[in-house]
């Protein structure tokens, strides 16, 4: 899987960088400002089930734009967002029912918001108008993150939780207590979007992204708990942008 995925975000760049070589001539810079919200899971091996954790992203963003290659519009973006990851547990019984904790009689709930610095790094195709009108995109590439902090929420004291009924991984519970082990993340990250510009007020972007982390947030050697804890994100983000360079090229419309 992750092989196939650097294999198809290398075939992207080198596409951009071809068209970069004969295309029609562009060179424009935008910069502005993002934010959306984050829907956040960890792929841990042993499996630990669960339900997306939902949380907010908001960052700088800058694009630029080289070439038009065909009708294909290629440019380069980047971005440095303040982003809440993390996960929350599903903790189960073997027959798929809530863990009822015996000394508050409530399910029991279990989460941990991870905040990251996060650095995407994407070639991005667009096909459409690039000055006054609609443009459809795709866009793929290298994702790094730097870890700040983390916060856990539980509504039971970890020593008083329910190991009889829980199941597999989650009677063990050592991601309710281990703390975040790696502080650098990296992987892959790739988006499907609607642009709408306007000359005189700039960019409007809205986007569906996913990413794949290719680290682990735990230690994964044979000594250690789990062999993957993978983050992996869905966010829908809107994006505002105001041109600062602008190519004199009549073609463009």
């Amino acid at each position: 899987m992750r092989r196939y995925i650097i294999l198809t975000m290398s075939a992207v760049m080198m596409a951009v960088t071809a068209a970069a070589q004969v295309g029609d001539y562009r060179s424009e810079v935008a910069i502005g400002v993002n934010g959306g919200y984050v829907m956040s899971s960890v792929g841990f091996n042993p499996n630990i089930p669960q339900k997306m954790l939902g949380g907010m992203t908001t960052g700088l963003s800058v694009r630029y734009t080289c070439e038009k290659y065909f009708n294909s519009i290629c440019a380069l973006v980047g971005e440095v967002n303040y982003t809440q990851t993390g996960w929350r547990e599903d903790i189960l019984t073997a027959e798929d029912m809530p863990v009822i904790n015996q000394y508050t009689g409530q399910p029991e709930e279990y989460e941990r918001c991870l905040t990251y610095i996060q650095v995407p790094m994407m070639a991005r195709m667009g096909w459409g108008r690039e000055r006054k009108g609609f443009q459809f995109f795709f866009q793929l590439g290298p994702q790094v993150g730097m870890f700040l902090s983390e916060k856990s929420k539980s509504n039971f004291d970890f020593n008083l939780r329910n190991v009889n009924d829980r199941i597999g991984a989650q009677r063990d519970a050592a991601q309710e207590y281990l703390p975040i082990e790696r502080k650098f993340d990296y992987g892959i990250v790739g988006g499907l979007g609607l642009e709408y510009s306007h000359p005189k007020v700039g960019h409007f972007i809205i986007e569906g992204r996913y990413y794949y982390g290719l680290g682990d947030i735990y230690n994964n050697s044979k000594r250690d708990y789990f062999g993957r804890s993978n983050i992996g994100n869905i966010v829908v983000k809107l994006t505002y942008l105001f041109d600062i360079v602008k190519s004199n090229n009549p073609k463009i419309k």
